[in-house]
């Protein structure tokens, strides 16, 4: 039986289990590693959600030597994106001459990543390349912004969990789930 919990007055049906999420993360971590075998990237994590995700694919990443930064943004609030991207901690690292990947929990409009990709190169990034646990095709509205790594894609359904939050809680969630009634 699917494991479901209630939040702010919605109901959530658990969607990606916790082994299934190790798989997904897995499959990211031997693609990265494969692509930068002889490189040193550098890792820059978008928080506040992406860093349950990062944490897991970072330590799945073995096989190559990597920085880690991390950057905090916000477009969205509630269950909708505002249209603005504001920056709330900026990028610290220097991205000059450095082959990026953005870490991201979910990409749906593109609109985060569109401006950050356009962040890094104009900082003077040789590459920039994007991971993400969670990926709404259907949802994308920057064609540069598709995620070059994906755990999995989705949906247009509201999710929570593994970092993934609802005004800022329930990111503690060991599985991802959905909504079920809006």
């Amino acid at each position: 039986m699917k494991r479901t919990i209630d939040e702010q007055g919605y109901h959530f049906e658990e969607w990606l289990t916790p082994a299934q999420i190790a798989k997904d993360v897995q499959q990211v971590a031997d693609r990265i590693s494969v692509d930068y075998k002889d490189k040193e990237p550098l890792f820059v994590v978008v928080l506040n959600g992406a860093f349950v995700f990062a944490s897991d694919l970072l330590r799945a990443l073995q096989d190559i030597r990597c920085e880690v930064t991390f950057i905090r943004v916000s477009s969205y609030y509630g269950m909708a994106s505002t249209g603005q991207l504001e920056f709330i901690v900026p990028l610290q690292q220097v991205v000059d001459q450095r082959d990026v990947i953005i870490i991201e929990d979910i990409v749906d409009t593109g609109l985060t990543i569109h401006q950050l990709k356009a962040h890094m190169r104009a900082q003077g990034a040789t590459s920039v390349r994007v991971a993400t646990m969670l990926f709404k095709p259907n949802k994308l509205e920057y064609d540069d912004a598709k995620p070059d790594y994906i755990g999995r894609e989705m949906t247009d359904e509201f999710v929570i969990g593994y970092g993934l939050d609802f005004d800022g809680f329930v990111r503690n969630l060991d599985a991802i789930y959905k909504v079920t009634d809006e």
